[in-house]
């Protein structure tokens, strides 16, 4: 029979693939599936030219979701609101594009295409960027790169609470302090030095200690529920999954189903949505990924709160082993 060392190794030999697979697909599916699920997007105009144009999106059945407006500034405000992603304003000039690479660089680009592509041959095509995307990362990536360093921190902020023993007010008020800190440093970086956000540094700092509490006290409550393994758990929702579904990189409505949806439950996805609205948008559209961070961070720090130290087994009582038994004596007394 196999020893227990053996079996342990046999274990960890099946066990790297296995993970390396779950890694590869939770990061390359998304990525080499990407396109338009009824992404929302604007239509305006007068009627005949609109409904041209409405068509046109329709064709493509599934693709996007078409809101109707009345006219360019009803467009804008939907734009700015984050009801759409971008809109198209039949002119008697030709269509006229209204984007926002602040939402989504990789959304402009796609919607500057298909119109340029579905516009009669020697048409020009007028774009313009209602809500731009700041100078310092013109193209989204260093805002997209920031997702994985906030989902490490809250990472390790539950698992060292964890490890440590910290149970109780203590451990909620560690994960608290922690998130706070690692808030104020984020909006250092991403706000005051790279320029990746632009909007109000201190709510900006606020969403990024919120996202990193989100994640931290999901980790250590599923570790009070579970014990270390919640630990495991914890990893394979917020990194994991957590990171490669959040669609910061493009949007939630470019990944396949039901990844973008999944992404947007978990804690990386939403502290994406919510610093978006927050440093582009003055917080519209703020309402729903708020709530998903809140939500995380109540029950994590409930779990956190009313778990209970796990107590030291006793050790049972020492016997001091009986005398073996003497014949001789005992025939000498029976005498």
């Amino acid at each position: 029979m196999p020893t227990a060392p053996n079996r342990r190794a046999v274990a960890v030999i099946l066990l790297i693939p296995l993970m390396v697979s779950l890694a590869l697909w939770a990061f390359a599916w998304p990525a080499a599936r990407i396109a338009p699920r009824d992404l929302p997007v604007g239509v305006a105009g007068a009627a005949p030219a609109a409904q041209q144009l409405e068509q046109r999106f329709e064709q493509r059945d599934g693709a996007f979701e078409v809101h109707r407006y009345a006219d360019e500034a009803a467009a804008r405000a939907a734009i700015e609101d984050r009801v759409v992603y971008g809109a198209v304003v039949a002119t008697p000039q030709g269509p006229h594009l209204l984007t926002a690479s602040a939402a989504s660089p990789v959304v402009s680009q796609l919607l500057r295409e298909a119109v340029t592509a579905s516009a009669p041959e020697g048409t020009r095509v007028e774009v313009t960027d209602v809500v731009a995307a700041p100078a310092g990362d013109p193209r989204g990536s260093a805002l997209g790169a920031s997702v994985l360093p906030l989902a490490l921190a809250g990472m390790a902020a539950g698992a060292v609470v964890t490890l440590m023993g910290l149970r109780g007010a203590r451990g909620a008020l560690t994960l608290l302090a922690a998130s706070a800190l690692v808030g104020l440093a984020a909006a250092a970086v991403t706000h005051s030095w790279l320029g990746v956000v632009t909007g109000d540094w201190w709510p900006e700092a606020g969403v990024l200690a919120l996202t990193v509490l989100a994640i931290g006290s999901g980790v250590a409550g599923l570790a009070a529920l579970f014990g270390q393994r919640g630990i495991g758990l914890g990893a394979l929702l917020m990194v994991l999954l957590g990171n490669s579904f959040s669609g910061v990189t493009s949007a939630p409505q470019l990944l396949p189903e039901p990844a973008g949806a999944i992404g947007q439950w978990l804690p990386p996805g939403a502290g994406g949505s919510l610093l978006r609205s927050v440093a582009f948008f003055d917080g519209s559209a703020a309402g729903g990924p708020l709530l998903t961070l809140s939500l995380w961070s109540a029950l994590g720090l409930a779990a956190v709160l009313l778990a209970r130290r796990t107590p030291k087994p006793v050790e049972p009582a020492r016997t001091e082993p009986a005398e073996p038994a003497d014949p001789a004596r005992e025939s000498a007394l029976a005498g």
